[in-house]
């Protein structure tokens, strides 16, 4: 069984991830990281940051996951924790983040960088309220919410979600054929896209609005509520 957890970075999922795991005791754990970033997560040294769009974005998302009460990425690292105490491995399954971007942003039009830039700035006065009515709106119509961001920004589609969907639906193949259960950590946005890529294979899903549900008290572990896709 291959399961998938549906994150945002910005949110507050520490017990629900912890949960989700400690109950399913898989033989690996699987994180929508790669080492730098899992690196920096894990000890939250400072990094260097170079003034681009991105770390535009970088800041917004830090913004709003102060106003849940956490850091970017609190998410990964308690399932990090939750997998070293159950005893099983991590398994980092992104590609270099920095690569990515940088090949996102040279294959964009002039337009299409326009765009995001607006965007990234737009972000700076965004507030948890709006961040909840657009994950409303993801929820309602994900296919048509997921359409319509491809015709604005069809690079960052293809770079940022559809060609990294495909990589790391491969490792999870693979790591499903080598250790057996697993359970992998990635953004709620890559969960459809990783469902299409891993057809065929035993397949639960958990998204974030079910993780965003409070487990409930057991011991300190709990199921959520979940679909399943095979």
């Amino acid at each position: 069984m291959i399961t998938l957890l549906g994150v945002g970075h910005v949110f507050d999922l520490g017990a629900s991830i912890r949960a989700a795991i400690h109950t399913r005791a898989p033989k690996v754990v699987a994180l929508e990281l790669d080492p730098a970033r899992y690196a920096y997560l894990m000890n939250r040294q400072p990094r260097l940051a170079r003034a681009s769009v991105f770390s535009l974005l970088a800041s917004f998302q830090s913004r709003i996951a102060e106003q849940y009460g956490v850091q970017v990425g609190d998410e990964m690292v308690a399932a990090a924790k939750a997998a070293g105490e159950i005893g099983c491995p991590v398994a980092l399954i992104d590609q270099d983040s920095r690569v990515t971007l940088a090949r996102a942003w040279q294959a964009m039009e002039f337009p299409e960088r326009v765009r995001l830039v607006l965007f990234a700035l737009s972000g700076l006065f965004v507030r948890r309220k709006r961040v909840e009515a657009e994950l409303d709106r993801f929820y309602e119509d994900e296919g048509g919410y997921l359409e319509q961001f491809a015709k604005e920004l069809p690079t960052v589609k293809r770079v940022l979600i559809d060609e990294r969907d495909a990589q790391m639906a491969q490792a999870l193949r693979s790591l499903h054929e080598s250790k057996g259960e697993v359970v992998a950590v990635v953004g709620d946005g890559h969960v459809e896209g990783l469902s299409r890529h891993l057809q065929g294979l035993p397949l639960e899903v958990v998204r974030l609005r079910d993780l965003q549900r409070p487990p409930p008290a057991a011991a300190g572990t709990a199921s959520t509520t979940v679909s399943y896709r095979i």
